[in-house]
């Protein structure tokens, strides 16, 4: 979390972050704890990215992308598929036969996901906006990751201004809990 350069930078980034972890839980076996933990830290990566995202880049991409409140929107529709996914997560185990098919849907529709931003959003925002700016939202994207959620929350708003002022305490409070309960802590 937090690369920096401006905000394709720092998204792209955290798309390969993703796409690692994802190996990572693949390459271990079915029953292996360990996909545990990198479930929990793939969920806290998807969130707080997704946070930053309806915070900042899709209220910049409404104002500036010629079609952009359609590419928004579908960008939000699939924040939420994939938020419920998540939130499924949080109550399998692995050896649990719908971990492992909730981790391949997961694993699909995020692929598809960075896969639309990645050639079709970031090349578009590239063309309507100044360096000057992509840095800027860079940084504020940044910052909004370091305190955003990391936990699901599907029924949280995703849209401004309700989601900038909630997400920062729901934030806090989740980070206390993860604090608490270990949860994320590379081992």
């Amino acid at each position: 979390m937090g690369h920096g350069g401006n905000v394709i930078q720092e998204l792209t980034a955290d798309h390969r972050e993703v796409d690692e972890l994802f190996a990572q839980i693949e390459a271990l076996p079915e029953a292996d704890p360990r996909r545990r933990e990198l479930a929990d830290r793939l969920t806290m990566e998807l969130v707080r990215h997704s946070v930053a995202e309806e915070e900042h880049l899709y209220p910049t991409v409404r104002r500036y992308v010629d079609g952009g409140d359609d590419l928004a929107d579908k960008e939000l529709a699939d924040h939420a598929e994939v938020e419920q996914m998540l939130k499924e997560l949080e109550g399998c185990e692995p050896g649990d036969g719908r971990f492992d098919s909730l981790i391949l849907r997961l694993k699909s529709s995020v692929t598809a996901h960075v896969g639309d931003e990645e050639n079709q959003l970031f090349p578009m925002l590239a063309d309507s906006c100044s360096a000057d700016a992509l840095d800027k939202l860079g940084e504020k994207v940044r910052s909004a990751k370091r305190h955003a959620p990391t936990r699901p929350h599907p029924s949280a708003p995703d849209t401004p201004p309700a989601n900038k002022l909630l997400a920062p305490g729901t934030g806090m409070v989740d980070r206390v809990r993860d604090m608490l309960t270990g949860r994320g802590k590379q081992g």
